[in-house]
């Protein structure tokens, strides 16, 4: 849940950097803080997971922004939800099989009760379902959701202000979103060693917080089961 306000964030950032809206105006801090959520959202998946329904297109080819346009990637399908289907959950396989068992499986016949679905992370808004999906078919799917960026407005970034906006992810997540916001502001003066340093330093921090990209893809990717 989130409950830190961004004007909290941007007092802990400038508290760092002994700066107040000078060398690095606070503008200038809120985009970073919006463009620390497409980075963790990126290696982290589940930091902004939402569950919803999508309605598929004809065939077993499916893409998760047809239905959420701010998707970046599926991180499982559920269950059937279409009022005419069985209602049944939809369990992943893997392509490889359904290739080896079935191999014009894409060109079966068509139908609402999809069971299976099949995704390869190096495609992460694409999945295909089996049986292929007439357009009537609905799957319950949990996806990962870039959150809509702050709208800029030096008020609301004020430390003494009442502002009551807060950051669009899970509190959890703020010291990461600190040491982004810290990265950007001393790679600004790279060109002096220290802060080069410095710059370095949030970096790894950054990157050790959440994980590197590839344990998260294990992490919450969809996994077969037995």
């Amino acid at each position: 849940m989130a409950t830190i306000k961004v004007r909290e964030v941007i007092k802990r950032v400038e508290d760092v950097l002994q700066d107040s809206n000078v060398r690095w105006p606070r503008i200038e801090l809120q985009n970073w803080l919006n463009e620390s959520y497409l980075q963790i959202v990126q290696l982290r998946p589940d930091s902004n997971a939402k569950t919803g329904t999508f309605t598929c297109v004809a065939g077993t080819r499916q893409s998760i922004t047809t239905g959420f346009s701010s998707a970046l990637r599926i991180i499982d399908i559920v269950r059937n939800l279409a009022s005419t289907s069985d209602k049944k959950v939809v369990r992943l396989i893997n392509r490889s099989v359904l290739d080896d068992q079935r191999p014009a499986w894409h060109t079966d016949t068509a139908t609402v009760n999809i069971q299976n679905y099949t995704f390869d992370v190096r495609q992460p808004k694409s999945f295909f379902v089996f049986p292929p999906a007439t357009t009537a078919a609905q799957l319950e799917v949990v996806y990962a959701d870039l959150p809509t960026s702050h709208a800029l407005s030096a008020s609301n970034l004020d430390p003494a202000s009442s502002s009551t906006d807060v950051i669009l992810i899970d509190d959890t997540y703020v010291s990461a979103i600190l040491d982004w916001i810290l990265y950007r502001a001393f790679s600004k003066d790279a060109e002096f060693a220290a802060n080069a340093a410095r710059a370095g330093a949030h970096y790894q921090t950054f990157m050790s917080s959440i994980g590197t990209k590839t344990q998260s893809d294990v992490a919450s990717a969809p996994t077969e089961t037995v």
